[in-house]
């Protein structure tokens, strides 16, 4: 089996930053550059090319016209590369993720997003470890020449999850991603353990589909106690309004004020689509369990099941990009498009 090509997409993020040595400030590196001088990768039987973003992207600056943009280098790069993986700050990682598995439909080749929560030629970093064991999973393939992980994932601190599970839980530790909802797709030790039976299978005999397109216009809601009725009114009669990813408590609870069901079916008729998410970092939407579930689903709001926030943005702004039809992007909203939610009784 002829050596993996990887291509190294460096977006921007911690992981590419260096001190400067005569101001001691933080300053992207070059990359092409770096990769050649770590010796680990030439243990593991790839070839690396990189990609480098022009102007380094603080990853708080992410949007979808970036996300479009990655796009566009990986469909550059379809046919000759066996693997991507993008070096990407960690506070938006898990929304570009999400955004990617909807936007590389079919997706046969692995796209690893990565980073690290110190600069890569700092003594204790993490990137270090990220970056080698991100480009062996990408490069990983099965004896018969097909990918290992061929999805979108995130890869930190020895766990390899899928990337619209994922959610960032930790400002300060290594350990900065995990997926709650969903088990890892493999755990890298000493040797790397992939799960198999977890792991996405597309149709090979399709290609990648791309998509470009993606609308915004979408609000998070918080639920809280007290919250007043003029500034939900206010905030769901917002022009150009088309989704809500409303945040509730425990399984999917909401208090049960006649003022706020009438909002909401108001705002489902006017054709918003509205989807239910829970506050906890663990444990589905179950909607039929408790009469404020149920009272919102009467509303017209739909569950999101055990998917995360990051998620259900994403794969609304996707549909949303797609179509006017809001019964359409209601039915697809409540089934898994590429793993990100596991549908049970709402």
């Amino acid at each position: 089996m002829t050596p993996a090509r990887v291509l190294l997409i460096y977006t921007g993020g911690t992981l590419g930053m260096g001190a400067n040595p005569e101001t001691g400030a933080l300053e992207p590196l070059d990359f092409s550059h770096l990769v050649s001088r770590i010796p680990e990768l030439d243990a593991i039987p790839v070839a690396v090319d990189v990609f480098q973003f022009p102007q380094p992207i603080d990853s708080s600056d992410m949007n979808p016209q970036l996300w479009a943009r990655l796009v566009e280098i990986i469909v550059a790069h379809y046919d000759d590369h066996d693997g991507f993986v993008i070096l990407h700050g960690t506070d938006t990682m898990a929304f570009t993720a999400s955004a990617l598995s909807f936007m590389l439909e079919n997706l046969t080749k692995p796209v690893i997003l990565t980073g690290s929560q110190l600069p890569i030629n700092q003594l204790r970093t993490d990137g270090r470890e990220n970056l080698i064991t991100s480009i062996e999973i990408a490069a990983a393939r099965h004896p018969d020449g097909r990918p290992r992980v061929p999805e979108v994932c995130i890869y930190f601190s020895g766990k390899l999850l899928r990337g619209n599970r994922s959610t960032k839980i930790n400002s300060e530790g290594f350990n900065a991603f995990d997926s709650f909802n969903f088990p890892h797709l493999a755990d890298a030790g000493v040797t790397i353990v992939y799960h198999d039976d977890l792991i996405l299978r597309p149709d090979y005999a399709r290609p990648m589909k791309p998509h470009y397109v993606m609308d915004p216009s979408v609000v998070v809601f918080t639920l809280f106690p007290g919250m007043p009725e003029s500034t939900v009114r206010h905030l769901l009669a917002t022009p150009g309004l088309r989704g809500i990813v409303m945040r509730t408590y425990g399984s999917g609870n909401a208090p049960q004020l006649p003022w706020l069901m009438d909002i909401l079916r108001e705002a489902t008729a006017r054709g918003i689509v509205i989807i239910n998410t829970t506050q906890c970092a663990a444990g589905p939407v179950q909607m039929a369990r408790y009469s404020g579930g149920f009272l919102l689903k009467n509303a017209g709001v739909i569950s999101g099941y055990d998917g995360t926030v990051e998620c259900a943005i994403a794969k609304l702004m996707h549909l949303l990009g797609h179509t006017t039809d809001s019964a359409l992007i209601r039915e697809r909203m409540s089934r898994p498009l590429c793993g990100e939610i596991t549908p049970v009784t709402a």
